[in-house]
């Protein structure tokens, strides 16, 4: 547990205690940040209760900060002091969400021969330690990233699966920590089930009554950074280095592919586009439909299949979290 030290320690406490009841809570990014902020006010105020000074002058933007990082950092201070302010505690304002930094990423758009080589590596895994525990990840590549490439899944949310939040019996996913706190489900293809099931099967003999689904060595889920490096060496090692894939790229493909199939009867688009918003855990279509605008060529084919109807909803900024 962690040990705050400012002259509102007590309230960050219950704070935290209420944001874990309410499974609001990303120990990743809101621990640290909290941490940080009770540590500053700490040393520069010592044992004052909170005060928009504190609040301003920890929340304003850093010269090393793009608006998204400076919004990152400040994002679990901005919940605590609107926790306070619910409840009366403080008459402080929460520091202003910042304008998101303008989107130059364009994702990578994978063949299907770049694909088949990635997970034939994926498949080939082996430790590089004799303990049987590390054996874990010669397991997990091949399930993990097939699972992202088949449900859109997003990264953070396949880390952070508990063995109950996957029902093999009826293939069904039941993500609860997603980004932004939106719970929703995704159906998997049944290959997919299958391929869980071995896993399941495969790392119960490995880590018995594990709690993750994609249990680390060390019994905790695998890190952000693990995926962000996992990915880039299986990645060079099939296709070459130079490219700019992405573990999280997998996600847009499957957005992308899925549209492409459809037909072009506008109503049933717009009944499966509203089914695929969902189960990527979107807010709203735009935000799915965005994934058109983010890779070339993309938005040409969504004005054929849409014509004008459609084409009115694909927006410059996604409404929602993508």
């Amino acid at each position: 547990m962690n040990s705050y030290l400012s002259g509102f320690a007590s309230q960050i406490d219950a704070f935290v205690a209420f944001r874990k009841a309410s499974n609001l809570w990303n120990e990743e990014s809101y621990g640290k940040n909290i941490q940080y902020f009770d540590r500053f006010c700490a040393k520069n105020y010592s044992g004052m209760p909170l005060t928009q000074e504190m609040i301003d002058t920890w929340c304003r933007k850093r010269d090393t900060e793009t608006n998204t990082s400076c919004d990152t950092r400040i994002m679990v201070v901005r919940a605590f002091v609107s926790y306070l302010q619910e409840r009366k505690m403080t008459d402080a304002v929460p520091p202003q969400r910042l304008k998101p930094d303008a989107k130059k990423y364009i994702p990578h758009a994978f063949s299907e021969d770049e694909l088949q080589r990635f997970f034939s590596e994926c498949d080939c895994v082996v430790s590089n330690r004799p303990e049987m525990k590390y054996r874990m990840k010669e397991i997990v590549c091949p399930a993990f990233f097939r699972l992202l490439y088949s449900s859109g899944i997003r990264t953070t949310e396949a880390r952070l699966l508990e063995r109950e939040d996957i029902d093999l019996s009826h293939g069904v996913i039941n993500v609860r920590h997603s980004k932004g706190y939106d719970q929703h489900y995704i159906a998997l293809h049944e290959s997919m089930t299958s391929i869980l099931l071995q896993y399941d099967a495969a790392a119960e003999k490995i880590r018995p009554n594990r709690f993750y689904f994609f249990e680390s060595p060390m019994g905790k889920y695998y890190s952000r950074q693990w995926v962000t490096q996992t990915f880039k060496e299986l990645w060079e090692k099939a296709n070459g280095t130079g490219s700019n894939a992405v573990a999280y790229a997998l996600r847009h493909h499957y957005a992308v592919t899925n549209i492409n199939s459809w037909d072009e009867d506008i109503f049933s688009f717009g009944e499966r586009l509203n089914s695929l918003s969902k189960s990527m855990g979107h807010k709203c279509v735009e935000s799915t439909v965005y994934y058109y605008s983010m890779v070339p060529c993309l938005a040409d084919i969504i004005l054929d299949k849409t014509e004008a109807g459609l084409n009115e909803i694909l927006p410059e900024v996604p409404c929602g979290k993508v």
